[in-house]
């Protein structure tokens, strides 16, 4: 049976370990005026300044985690806001990100072709989707083409889920569990 087709970019799953992984994360600041949209899912990288931005495909850049929602003081209103995404260029003092950097941490994600098992402990890069607006949801899938055994690519397939309706390895979007696999707290390289 062909896989639904879900695009939710890195969604929060368990540890490695196989406990729990119980809605841990951790507070990061977003530069005012940001221009990038950064979406629920979508990982982010640490940078100079100490704030984060969104990974692009591609980015070999060492991952701190998976961005999961924005506080800000709206420009316009004055009002607090809170979304699960970051719209871009944004600009107030404030921008409070929330991020999921266990590096231990292991995520739910699409694949964006067919995945077999003989594709599992390779290392992937993602696609570089946008989220949705409306949702707030990243957009962003692992990227089948994109793989092989080099560390700088982001993350790392472990398993094939076991959700009945997305676990189909001969069709596309099944959804495969992942780590990061260069992940910032791990690489010891600072920026």
């Amino acid at each position: 049976m062909a896989n639904v087709v879900e695009k939710f970019g890195l969604r929060p799953y368990r540890k490695l370990d196989g406990t729990p992984l119980v809605g841990a994360q951790n507070r990061y600041t977003i530069a005012s005026n940001y221009g990038t949209a950064i979406y629920q899912g979508d990982l982010v990288v640490p940078v100079t300044g100490g704030n984060i931005e969104r990974h692009t495909a591609g980015n070999s850049t060492a991952v701190v985690g998976v961005f999961n929602g924005v506080f800000y003081t709206d420009p316009t209103t004055q009002k607090p806001t809170w979304k699960n995404y970051y719209p871009g260029s944004v600009v107030a003092s404030d921008i409070t990100a929330f991020v999921v950097d266990d590096p231990d941490a292991v995520f739910l994600m699409d694949a964006d072709a067919a995945f077999a098992r003989a594709d599992l402990f390779q290392n992937y890069s993602v696609t570089n989707a946008n989220g949705n607006t409306k949702t707030g949801i990243s957009e962003v899938q692992l990227d089948v083409s994109e793989s092989g055994t080099n560390a700088s690519f982001i993350i790392q397939a472990i398993d094939i889920s076991q959700d009945p309706d997305n676990s189909d390895t001969a069709s596309a979007n099944a959804n495969v569990l992942v780590r990061i696999n260069k992940h910032f707290y791990r690489s010891g390289t600072g920026i």
